[in-house]
């Protein structure tokens, strides 16, 4: 059902927590499922230097805060913006089906880190 890197982090994530202030911070949310993706980060020169996630939901979508919040070090405000669902599912290795609003999730909270 999922992938190996999915599952990897998921079970195994990077960058837990939320980082403390002068971090940015922004809450996407699923209207529909609930499922929520917290993500800070702290930006040197226009360029994410460190991130943090945390997230209330399903399996994919805990995992795709995970992955967006590792891949979004060292990413300028403009590759936030430009990160689609097709990214981050790229990131996972692939969703089913039934979990692919999870990587519509991220690439939401991607755009909003961009404009906070």
């Amino acid at each position: 059902m999922y992938s190996a890197r999915l599952l990897q982090y998921f079970n195994e994530p990077k960058c837990v927590g939320l980082l403390p202030a002068p971090a940015l911070r922004i809450e996407a949310m699923n209207p529909i499922c609930g499922d929520i993706v917290q993500l800070s980060a702290l930006f040197q020169d226009g360029i994410v230097e460190r991130a943090g996630f945390l997230a209330k939901g399903c399996t994919a979508s805990m995992a795709a805060g995970a992955a967006l919040a590792e891949w979004a070090v060292g990413k300028s405000r403009a590759q936030l913006t430009a990160l689609t669902a097709a990214d981050v599912e790229a990131l996972l290795d692939g969703l089913p089906n039934e979990s692919k609003h999870a990587a519509q999730l991220a690439a939401d909270a991607a755009r909003l880190l961009a404009r906070a």
